[in-house]
């Protein structure tokens, strides 16, 4: 039986950030939902470089808190894609308030800021229908 985990505050923005406040969890979080990637190759070819042993620790952690769950790929049986629960998915909202943050306060490069501004200009009806489409690709998989 799985102990329940204990924490050190019952405060919202400790507990959310207990679960996803190291960089590497929502950069690929992102890269799971705007860059389309669901195997640990393509993690790995991120331009922040992680390492595999990050990565892999990463993904578990993801795993564990019920944020992805892994799956064969139907193609190679070896391969493990990895894939987004509702949870997860949840995060959207959440990961584009953080780049509507960086876009107003840091350098954001000119690509990257017209690829996020096309989908921050959505608006959170634009949000859902992303969320829908994240769902369909992932859940439907489960």
């Amino acid at each position: 039986m799985k102990r329940k985990k204990e924490y050190r505050s019952d405060c919202p923005q400790y507990l959310a950030l207990d679960v996803f406040g190291d960089k590497w969890t929502l950069l690929i979080i992102r890269d799971m939902m705007i860059e389309g990637k669901k195997y640990f190759r393509e993690f790995l070819q991120s331009t922040e470089k992680i390492a595999s042993n990050i990565l892999a620790s990463r993904l578990q952690s993801m795993e564990e808190e019920g944020l992805i769950y892994r799956k064969s790929d139907p193609e190679h049986k070896q391969k493990i894609r990895y894939l987004l629960t509702e949870k997860g998915i949840d995060l959207f909202p959440i990961l584009m308030e953080n780049t509507r943050w960086s876009l107003k306060y840091k350098p954001v490069g000119d690509q990257d800021r017209a690829k996020a501004q096309v989908i921050l200009d959505k608006g959170y009806d634009g949000y859902a229908v992303i969320m829908d489409k994240l769902r369909e690709e992932h859940l439907k998989l489960k």
